[in-house]
């Protein structure tokens, strides 16, 4: 007797943990549907859809043409595609440096300093990653400006007559002046993040430090860099991918020019494909392609070259 009932209380435990795991299932399906969806048709489609688009011969308005790999080995031959990959290569080399060094100083300061203004230098600091990249382009380019620009008026002040010289009108200064508005958009945001980790790190290990003599700026690489590798690892990867991605900054202000010293490989996909001059949907597709396996190694290569750190303090 007592068997039965207890069998009879193992299925009924047995159907009440199927009912309950039905539905979780139900719930982590329901709750998991509309980003899953999202995903599907707006970055995997799009994505499998550009594969096929690199093989063709297509403006987006005619009949396509299926060329093969013909764009591809257009690609490789194009001297432009090598001169934007260029560009690419020094961007990626100065801005997440001078990103991540700018944004620890400036973290480590506001954290570790009592000023009195603390709080509104991390929203003066914040405010440039409110801006859209087209205002911050608009600013800088009317602060370039050659005959009405800011920065030719103060160094007008210190002595220097620059005889209305346009920075973003010369090939020898137009890529480096556009460094300076993508490090200043940029830091804002990292310096919060930076700020936030440096908290964490204990006050002993300071004053420890101070106590032995230690300056501002050694604490600083002996002590905070060293224990934030972790986050300066995931930071480093979101500027590099954001900078080999992003065009918008030299859209606005250059559009590539002069002579395409500021052209990248992500504006030079964005004009093939919807330039005034010229439609190619599958040889920018191509290069779509292209610009997807350099994200990929660069992610490889921060992988195996800055491998993640777990680190306990």
């Amino acid at each position: 007797m007592n068997a039965g009932l207890n069998g009879q209380g193992t299925k009924a435990r047995y159907r009440g943990l199927q009912k309950v795991s039905r539905q979780r299932y139900i719930f982590l399906f329901v709750a998991l549907a509309p980003s899953l969806l999202g995903y599907l048709l707006f970055t995997l489609y799009p994505n499998v859809l550009s594969i096929y688009y690199s093989l063709l011969d297509w403006d987006g308005l005619t009949d396509a043409k299926f060329v093969g790999i013909d764009n591809f080995v257009h690609m490789f031959q194009d001297k432009f595609v090598w001169r934007a990959l260029y560009h690419n290569l020094l961007l990626i080399v100065v801005v997440p440096v001078l990103i991540v060094l700018i944004s620890l100083v400036l973290a480590y300061l506001l954290n570790n300093k009592t000023y009195r203004e603390n709080s509104l230098y991390k929203v003066v600091y914040f405010f440039t990653n409110v801006l859209s990249t087209v205002v911050i382009a608009l600013l800088w380019a009317f602060i370039y400006d050659g005959s009405f620009g800011l920065l030719n008026g103060i160094l007008g002040i210190f002595g220097l007559d620059m005889n209305s010289f346009y920075w973003l009108g010369s090939s020898s200064t137009a890529l480096w002046a556009l460094v300076v508005p993508m490090v200043w958009g940029g830091v804002g945001l990292y310096v919060v993040i930076f700020i936030n980790a440096i908290s964490a790190i204990p006050k002993s290990l300071y004053e420890a430090a101070e106590l032995e003599g230690a300056r501002p700026m050694t604490m600083l690489f002996r002590i905070t860099i060293p224990l934030l590798r972790s986050v300066i690892r995931v930071c480093v990867v979101f500027i590099v991918l954001g900078t080999i991605k992003g065009f918008e900054l030299m859209l606005v202000m250059t559009n590539g020019g002069p002579e395409g010293s500021t052209d990248v490989i992500g504006l030079y996909m964005y004009n093939l494909a919807f330039g005034k001059d010229y439609h190619n949907y599958g040889y920018a597709s191509a290069i779509g392609m292209l610009l997807f396996v350099i994200l990929v190694a660069a992610k490889y290569i921060i992988d195996k070259y800055y491998p993640e750190e777990k680190v306990e303090f």
